[in-house]
């Protein structure tokens, strides 16, 4: 039997990442993945692929809408629904290629079949043709999350799908029903609407991207609208069933009780994801789970048997690969004795629509809940000589500051490119920044992160200089 210092079960983001930070430590490393492909849902079926199919839907898009804006015409423009799919692919094979490319380069073993514990510290490995064992020192539990869904709906993967169907369509759709108004149902949205779906998203809350700042899932509510989505708000599903070729949506508005039936071509359950456990038989291993079906861990991200650690989608916070990402180097340095810290407050969260909406930091809700004073900046993208420049002028940048000491608590925007330009205020906050350190601090000119710029000025004194 093969022995190593840690043995990590999931390659996706936490669980490679981890894998690549031991090694860089000088530990003996392997990998346990139960599929061909290394990279986990984010890089097979997750984050990779969708933002690969919203970039090419926003390609058409604005071939067909915006361009003439700019004076560019076009004429016999049509869509190769099979063509895109296929450069989806690609990108996805190239990306987890690269993966298998960290494997070797840092010397970790990559085992392909599914892992389960034997014991506490060894690991059985079940492949298409044999099983094999290898024990560690160490063990890494990193095996993910899978869709979620909701009584009375059964997920056929046919017509009533995930995610995970949803991005390998061999079809476009005529008409999507999406069960969810958070992060994955929105994306798919953007994708199918852009191409031109007809899409209706029923969700049970009163708002959509209802974990961020309130108004931006305002602001991406009127704006979607405007695309043509059609909402139905505080709708709870009852049932979906589909006869193989259409399926029917029922759902029930929660004020009045009244039933609402639609029907499409397909359904997209998109509740949200639940952690992955099915099989690793962590009663072997003694590991314990939580209320949620979640592994259990403390600070350390360490279970309650000491050298067991798991991280990402699989333990309580947030499922986002960075975040897993984060939460793999934190286990690789504490167990060489290190002394990583994760501040998950500063765990940036990002909407991949169009405009693209992202968030750092406390919500203005979360504030007034604490009973906290504070002070707000914001300005809108529509004032940006960038985003008039791009013909972009939807959305805004907010900065909540602390009344008294003026220190960045929290920054939301919504607008274009807001996913790259959240990264400024994430390392600003980071070190603690107030408004005025963000405000004279130079920006080029013209670009979107002067928005940020612009917003932490009006926060400090309201001294936008723009507006």
């Amino acid at each position: 039997m093969k022995e190593y210092d840690v043995v990590i079960i999931g390659s996706g983001p936490g669980g490679y990442v981890c894998a690549v930070r031991c090694a860089q430590l000088g530990m003996k490393v392997a990998i346990v993945e139960k599929y061909k492909t290394l990279g986990g849902t984010c890089l097979n079926v997750g984050c990779i692929p969708s933002k690969a199919w919203l970039d090419s839907s926003e390609k058409y898009h604005e071939l067909t809408h915006t361009f003439k804006d700019h004076g560019i015409t076009s004429t016999g423009v049509s869509l190769d629904f099979a063509k895109m799919s296929e450069r989806v692919k690609k990108v996805v094979s190239d990306v987890c290629g690269g993966v298998s490319f960290l494997m070797k380069k840092n010397k970790i073993d990559v085992y392909v079949g599914f892992g389960s514990f034997k014991d506490a510290n060894v690991v059985s490995i079940k492949g298409d043709k044999e099983v094999a064992e290898i024990r560690g020192a160490k063990i890494v539990i990193a095996t993910g999350s899978k869709p979620a869904t909701l009584p009375g709906v059964t997920i056929d993967k046919e017509r009533i799908i995930t995610s995970t169907e949803a991005l390998v369509l061999k079809e476009l759709p005529k008409k999507l029903i999406v069960i969810g108004g958070g992060v994955i149902g929105l994306e798919l949205t953007s994708v199918f609407r852009r191409l031109g779906t007809e899409v209706t998203v029923v969700e049970f809350a009163d708002s959509i991207i209802g974990t961020m700042d309130a108004e931006l899932g305002k602001s991406l509510l009127k704006i979607l609208k405007k695309d043509g989505v059609e909402f139905y708000l505080g709708h709870g599903v009852t049932e979906a069933k589909s006869n193989g070729k259409k399926v029917t949506v029922k759902a029930k508005d929660k004020k009045s009780d009244a039933i609402i039936t639609l029907e499409g071509d397909y359904c997209l359950m998109a509740v949200g994801r639940k952690a992955y456990t099915d099989g690793l038989n962590l009663a072997a291993a003694g590991v314990k789970m939580d209320d949620r079906g979640r592994v259990d861990t403390n600070a350390h991200l360490q279970t309650n048997i000491q050298h067991i650690y798991a991280i990402g989608d699989v333990v309580k916070g947030a499922m986002l690969a960075h975040k897993a990402e984060e939460e793999g180097v934190l286990v690789a340095e504490y167990m060489m004795g290190q002394k990583p810290h994760i501040d998950y407050n500063l765990i940036p969260g990002v909407v991949y629509t169009w405009p693209e909406v992202a968030s750092v930091g406390l919500t203005e809700e979360q504030l007034k809940q604490a009973g906290r004073e504070y002070k707000i900046g914001s300005f809108p993208f529509k004032a940006s000589g960038r985003a008039r420049a791009s013909n972009e002028s939807d959305g805004f940048v907010k900065v909540l500051a602390d009344k008294k000491t003026d220190e960045v608590l929290g920054v939301h925007m919504i607008g274009p490119r807001v996913a790259d330009v959240i990264g400024e205020a994430v390392l600003a906050m980071e070190y603690r920044a107030s408004a005025e350190d963000i405000g004279r601090t130079s920006h080029a000119h013209p670009t979107y992160s002067e928005s940020l710029k612009e917003a932490a000025l009006a926060a400090t004194d309201n001294r936008s200089l723009n507006m």
